[in-house]
């Protein structure tokens, strides 16, 4: 088997320690700069774009994650998040090899949007998927992201047909996504896939709206406030009970 290319150069803006979010266990988060997405809710719009100062290779990366290795356990490892980790295919895939390579466990968190011919080697180093859902029709998700929805399809049938496990994530915006409506459409998309260890609806946040202040920037959901966490618990608890039904019928 051929061993990672360990001189492959990335951007990776900062790395988390003792994670314990972001998949199973303790975890090092990477945080790889650089998105194609514009979505709406971005908390992160810092991330947008690759920084020069950001450069790394994979051994420089490895060397980091290394030291951290003890306390990850039996369950533990690196996630790669971004950004969209998916926006680095050739760094990311080595780096994830390398991970494998050093007996480290790994996580990818990610929208499913990147280049249709690199799906595959990427998932294959993948243990886990952290899958960020971010519309079920594509004028939808086109409207909350800028892109369409038809790549990250491609993503989500190539991740089935090599039966990676998989955790699914969706942001509740309040007035866009907290409808029955849409609990339903996603119930849907959902049921028939294979695999899913896990289902987070993540309430809405504004944490990010200073981030967009600094770089000048305005912000998409001005005036939109937080999202309630107990009705975003309720919203969850009716999500999985319409997707069990789906699975029984």
């Amino acid at each position: 088997m051929t061993l990672s290319n360990r001189s492959q150069i990335g951007y990776v803006r900062k790395l988390e320690t003792m994670g314990m979010v972001d998949g199973p266990g303790i975890r090092t988060i990477v945080f790889l700069s650089g998105c194609p997405l514009r979505c709406l809710f971005c908390h992160n719009p810092d991330m947008f774009k690759t920084d020069p100062k950001d450069a790394t290779t994979v051994e420089e990366l490895i060397a980091k994650l290394k030291r951290y290795k003890p306390y990850y356990g039996e369950t533990g490892g690196v996630t790669f998040c971004g950004g969209e980790p998916l926006n680095q295919p050739e760094f990311l895939y080595e780096a994830m090899k390398a991970c494998h390579e050093e007996g480290i466990n790994t996580v990818l968190d990610t929208s499913g949007f990147g280049r249709l011919n690199t799906f595959e080697k990427i998932l294959g180093q993948t243990d886990l998927i952290l899958y960020d859902i971010k519309g079920v029709e594509d004028d939808f998700y086109r409207k909350m992201t800028g892109v369409p929805k038809k790549v990250t399809d491609a993503f989500l049938e190539t991740a089935q047909r090599l039966d990676v496990k998989m955790w699914i994530r969706v942001v509740v915006v309040p007035g866009i996504h907290d409808s029955i409506e849409y609990m339903d459409q996603l119930a849907n998309m959902i049921a028939p896939l294979k695999n899913i260890e896990r289902i987070e609806l993540l309430p809405y946040h504004t944490m990010g709206v200073n981030k967009y202040d600094a770089l000048g920037l305005t912000y998409p959901l001005e005036g939109v406030p937080a999202m309630n966490k107990e009705e975003c618990m309720k919203l969850q608890e009716y999500l999985k009970d319409q997707i069990r039904a789906l699975r029984r019928a």
